[in-house]
């Protein structure tokens, strides 16, 4: 796998867990309306590598601990493929400065 596709994957990541932070975010400041529907991320692997989140609304009410805690896991998750980036830049970084020398 080349360092492109290493980052690619990091970055489809971090944009799966940003709209799933939305939705928990949808979640929370929607959750004393009445009739509202809990959205609830799905979050699929891409034939090509990298994930996609998809969106749906749940028949289930909305938990405020649920919801914290899936806050946590996707800021955590985020975080982690922000790190695998940064490091695939580092190294393409590193491999140009070889190239040029």
């Amino acid at each position: 796998m080349s360092i492109s596709g290493i980052t690619n994957i990091a970055l489809s990541g971090m944009r799966a867990q940003a709209t799933r932070i939305g939705a928990i975010a949808n979640n929370v400041a929607n959750s004393s309306t009445s009739g509202y529907a809990r959205l609830n991320t799905s979050l699929n692997t891409v034939a090509s590598g990298g994930v996609q989140a998809t969106v749906n609304p749940t028949a289930s009410d909305v938990d405020p601990a649920t919801e914290l805690t899936d806050l946590i896991e996707a800021e955590q998750a985020y975080k982690a493929n922000a790190v695998v980036f940064e490091t695939g830049a580092d190294m393409w970084e590193m491999l140009m400065s070889i190239k040029r020398a």
